[in-house]
C-alpha cells in the first residue's frame, strides 16, 4: 500500500509539475504573438551597432550579435578565473591566520572577514570603482620605469592594459569571496582531529610545515566542497559587472534586449552560458577532489 502511495504521491507532483509549465509556454507564446516578434535566433546574425570597451578578439560595432555575446562571455571567463585565483591566495592566507597561532594576525583577519562579510557585494564594487580609480586625479599617476603604471584609467604593467572596470571588479569580487574562502579553510583545517597536530608537534616539526604537510592535505576533502560553493558564487556575482560597467555577457545581454527586445531568447542565452561555466567549475573541482581521494588512499 505504501508503494502505490509513493506512486499515486510522484504521478501527482509530475501532472502538477508539467502542468504548470505547460501554462507558462502559453502564457510566453500567447505575449510573444501579441508583441509581433515571435521567437526566433536569426537576429543573432546582424550587425550589434554598438561598441565594447573591451574586447580580447578584434570587434567592431558592424560585427554580428552573436559575436559580441562571444566577446562579452570571453570578458567574463576572464575576470571569473583571475577571480578565482586571487580569492583562493588571499582566502588562504586569511584562513591561515585565523587559526594560526599568532592572536595578533587572528585577530586582524577575524576583523577583515567580518567587514567584508557584512558589506554588500555592490557597495565593495562601487568603492573599487568610483574611490579605488576614478577617484586619481587625470594627471595623478605612479610610474616605476615604464614597467607599471597606474592611473584613473587603469593599471599598464609590462605591455599589459587592465582598466579601471575590470580593477574594480577583479578586487571587488576577490575580495569578498576571499572572506567567505578564508571561512572554508578555517573549518577545513578545524575538522583535523587535534592528535594530528600534537603528534607532528611532537616531532619538533613547525607549525608553518606542519600546517602545510601534514594537516593542510587532510583537511583538503573538507574544504573542496565549500571551495567550490564560493566559486559558483563568484561566477554568478560576476554579473554585477554591469554596475561598474564591465563588457560582460550579462551587460551586453542588457544592451542587446534593449536594441531588439528579444528577452527571451537573451535569457535563454545567458542560462546556458552560465549553466556551461558553472558545469566547467564544477566538474574541475571534482577532478581536483578525486584525485586529491586517490592520492591519500595510496599514500
Amino acid at each position: 500500500m505504501k508503494k502505490n502511495q509513493k506512486l499515486f504521491l510522484q504521478f501527482g507532483i509530475s501532472i502538477i509539475f508539467f502542468g504548470l509549465f505547460g501554462i507558462l509556454i502559453n502564457n510566453l507564446t500567447i505575449n510573444l504573438i501579441r508583441t509581433g516578434l515571435g521567437f526566433n535566433f536569426s537576429w543573432l546574425f546582424k550587425p550589434a551597432s554598438f561598441a565594447l570597451a573591451e574586447h580580447p578578439l578584434p570587434y567592431t560595432s558592424s560585427d554580428s550579435y552573436a559575436w559580441a555575446l562571444f566577446i562579452g562571455w570571453l570578458n567574463s571567463l576572464k575576470v571569473i578565473v583571475s577571480s578565482l585565483i586571487l580569492a583562493t591566495f588571499l582566502g588562504t592566507l586569511i584562513g591561515f591566520a585565523r587559526t594560526g597561532t599568532n592572536s595578533l594576525l587572528g585577530l586582524i583577519s577575524a576583523g577583515y572577514i567580518t567587514i567584508i562579510r557584512q558589506t554588500p557585494l555592490l557597495l565593495q564594487l562601487m568603492f573599487w570603482y568610483f574611490v579605488g580609480f576614478l577617484g586619481l586625479k587625470d594627471n595623478m599617476f605612479i610610474q616605476i620605469k615604464n614597467i607599471f603604471n597606474i592611473s584613473n584609467k587603469g593599471i599598464e604593467f609590462s605591455g599589459l592594459t587592465f582598466s579601471s572596470e575590470f580593477l574594480a571588479l577583479l578586487f571587488g569580487l576577490s575580495i569578498f569571496t576571499s572572506a567567505y574562502i578564508a571561512e572554508v579553510i578555517r573549518g577545513g583545517i578545524l575538522s583535523v582531529s587535534r592528535g594530528q597536530w600534537e603528534a607532528f608537534r611532537s616531532l619538533g616539526i613547525s607549525e608553518r610545515k606542519g600546517l602545510i604537510r601534514i594537516i593542510l592535505p587532510q583537511a583538503l576533502p573538507a574544504i573542496i566542497p565549500g571551495l567550490t560553493s564560493q566559486y559558483l558564487n563568484l561566477a554568478k556575482n560576476s554579473t554585477l559587472a554591469i554596475a561598474v560597467g564591465y563588457s560582460d555577457i550579462y551587460a551586453i545581454n542588457d544592451t542587446i534586449i534593449n536594441q531588439t527586445g528579444r528577452a527571451i531568447e537573451c535569457f535563454i542565452i545567458l542560462l546556458f552560458s552560465f549553466l556551461l561555466l558553472n558545469l566547467l567549475i564544477t566538474n574541475a573541482m571534482e577532478i581536483i577532489n578525486r584525485l586529491i581521494l586517490k592520492s591519500q588512499r595510496y599514500s
